[in-house]
């Protein structure tokens, strides 16, 4: 059965809310520059699987028309509505160039991988939502990156459904005594220059909270089974649901 509106919006768990860097001069400033262009993209293409995940799911259809290629233009499309950016301007000889670069092949990468799944006929629910292709996109991200940056979707370790995803000691941190603080600015990311793996790194951490739509898989009551067969977190609107996780090796 097709996914209805809200539904949809739950798959992707969290809602997407805007924010701005305080960005400084200096290669700080850069880095927050390119960890908040990375992010736009990856929630970009998350935003393209949503608005398709019922078509996804519908088990009378074959060939879902969405291919790497076309996942990668709607997330373009998206991209430059919202930064006002074509990607495919920047200096690809750039660091920013080279790891957009690195994270678009990586959207064309999941998708033509998983097109076996997606175009399966008398087949329902896929479970190829928005939370599994950011994992699978920042996955293969790393890997084209070459040590150079990583990506990860990470949440308050009491909401982390793959282990994959669990915070490590410093996101934790950031997690408890920054983004769940109620002083926190809403949306505000947080930033630092740090130790990542013993190697000196640019971090940042980009909070997304629970829209009302998200409550289908993650509000109450808490424990019952949503869709994706988890127990809801039984999460209230507003909750911080999600973090995207950029590091940027120096």
């Amino acid at each position: 059965m097709p996914w209805s509106a809200e539904a949809r919006a739950a798959a992707a768990g969290v809602a997407l809310v805007a924010f701005s860097a305080t960005l400084v001069a200096g290669p700080q400033g850069d880095d927050a520059a390119i960890a908040t262009s990375l992010a736009e993209m990856l929630r970009a293409g998350r935003t393209v699987i949503s608005n398709n995940q019922s078509r996804i799911n519908d088990p009378s259809l074959g060939d879902k028309g969405l291919t790497g290629k076309a996942v990668l233009d709607q997330a373009i499309q998206i991209y430059r509505n919202k930064t006002g950016t074509d990607p495919a301007a920047i200096d690809p000889s750039s660091r920013h160039g080279r790891l957009m670069r690195a994270e678009m092949d990586a959207i064309l990468e999941v998708m033509d991988a998983n097109q076996r799944t997606i175009n399966a006929k008398d087949v329902g629910f896929k479970a190829f939502i928005p939370a599994v292709f950011g994992r699978l996109v920042d996955e293969a991200f790393a890997r084209n990156a070459k040590g150079e940056a990583l990506i990860k979707v990470t949440a308050p370790e009491y909401l982390v459904r793959n282990r994959k995803a669990r915070p490590d000691a410093w996101e934790a941190d950031v997690i408890k005594t920054k983004l769940l603080d109620a002083a926190w600015p809403r949306g505000e990311p947080y930033a630092a220059s740090v130790d990542a793996e013993g190697m000196p790194a640019f971090r940042m951490m980009m909070p997304e909270y629970y829209a009302a739509s998200c409550l289908a898989c993650h509000g109450a009551p808490k424990g019952e089974m949503d869709i994706t067969g988890y127990p809801k977190e039984g999460g209230k609107e507003g909750d911080l649901g999600g973090v995207i996780s950029l590091t940027l090796y120096k």
